[in-house]
């Protein structure tokens, strides 16, 4: 669901901005991650045929792989874009809708913070562990999940301001 449009000089929350903000450095990394992801799975294609495979490209590859889903995942709550059954919300009067539509966004909200708070317990917890290949701190591969974590939480409190602004008004 997209949250409706702002009225021309109207002042929006403070989270609405921060949310879009959010929302702008997510995308822009996202561009940047895919084409990196692109750049070294074709370099990892090209070696391997071609000269000695790359030992590191593979790595990168998955750990990019599983970020940029992560990242996109954020993008897709801002936008409004996740897969949603929407046939039993649509057909409620406004008031259930609303509560309804709370309810989802609180477990969207544990949810995320579940993912947040154990993503970093495991960001410390192999913090000393390197990778295999680019003998980098795991801790720098798991961050990935206490920041997007936030992010999508951010993004969902947005989207709960914007569902009792548009049921209010």
């Amino acid at each position: 669901m997209l949250p409706p449009e702002k009225p021309k000089g109207a002042v929006a929350p403070l989270i609405h901005h921060v949310s879009d903000w959010a929302n702008r450095i997510s995308e822009a990394a996202l561009f940047v991650f895919m084409l990196v992801m692109l750049a070294v799975t074709t370099l990892q294609v090209i070696f391997r045929f071609f000269f000695t495979a790359l030992s590191w490209s593979e790595e990168m590859s998955c750990f990019l792989l599983v970020f940029v889903s992560l990242l996109g995942t954020a993008v897709a709550f801002k936008r409004g874009s996740h897969i949603a059954i929407t046939f039993l919300i649509d057909k409620v009067p406004p008031v259930a809708r609303r509560i309804m539509l709370t309810f989802i966004q609180i477990l969207g909200l544990f949810f995320f913070g579940v993912v947040s708070f154990y993503g970093a317990g495991l960001m410390r917890a192999e913090a000393t562990q390197l990778t295999p290949a680019m003998q980098i701190s795991m801790k720098w591969v798991y961050l990935m999940y206490p920041i997007i974590g936030v992010v999508i939480m951010l993004h969902m409190v947005d989207a709960l301001i914007h569902i009792w602004e548009r049921e209010a008004g």
